[in-house]
């Protein structure tokens, strides 16, 4: 059966896509333009919170992605993707506990901060790979401890950086963006299609990788 007219929009290759992703939101985006992704939970711990945010979000996203093509079909391209909040360089992921979340909405409130999105594509065939960062600027209203603590108690905000979700009840803080929306619901789509993209055109002959191998 052929992809619909949207998912070929989204990504002209018939190799098959994985998502190293346990986030229902990802995959939701990805079903939004029609590409078929099969999903895989990475088993990795993330190790680079060392790091400077950007680069943090980049090697996750590397690290689920190659870990995902470890186990993945030999032909699928494998899409990883690791988000952070940063306010004043400082990096914020998903909050610990209830507490931890009001003092994230807390921080964040009446000021602007950024999302950083990291996206690997792994080529699990070649052992190849394409990585790149999003970043969207989002300014919050105002907002009370009242207001913040009655967000936290929907739960909507424990599993997600920063402890808002744009695209749900958390989007009632939101004052406005500058940048890719579907970035700061946690993967920018049109940076995925581009790498995609480059890994295919990219790619080598199957009959030529056979020989590299042999």
């Amino acid at each position: 059966m052929s992809a619909p007219l949207e998912a070929r929009f989204f990504y002209r290759g018939a190799r098959p896509l994985v998502l190293a992703s346990a986030s229902p939101r990802r995959r939701a985006l990805l079903e939004t333009v029609g590409a078929r992704a099969r999903v895989v939970e990475p088993r990795v711990e993330e190790s680079a919170m060392h790091l400077e945010p950007e680069a943090a979000v980049m090697q996750h996203a590397l690290e689920k992605a190659e870990e995902v093509a470890s186990r993945a079909a030999g032909e699928a391209l494998v899409i990883g993707a690791d988000t952070l909040v940063v306010l004043d360089r400082a990096p914020f992921g998903k909050p610990r506990d209830p507490e931890d979340a009001v003092r994230m909405l807390l921080a964040l409130s009446g000021r602007e901060h950024l999302v950083m999105t990291g996206v690997a594509v792994v080529d699990a065939r070649a052992r190849r790979h394409r990585i790149a960062r999003e970043i969207t600027a989002v300014a919050m209203r105002r907002y009370d401890e009242a207001e913040a603590r009655a967000y936290v108690a929907t739960g909507e905000p424990l599993d997600k950086a920063g402890a808002y979700g744009i695209q749900g009840l958390g989007g009632l803080l939101v004052a406005g963006i500058r940048g890719d929306y579907a970035n700061v619901v946690g993967l920018p789509l049109g940076l995925v299609r581009r790498l995609l993209q480059e890994i295919e055109r990219d790619a080598p002959p199957a009959a030529e990788e056979r020989r590299e191998d042999s």
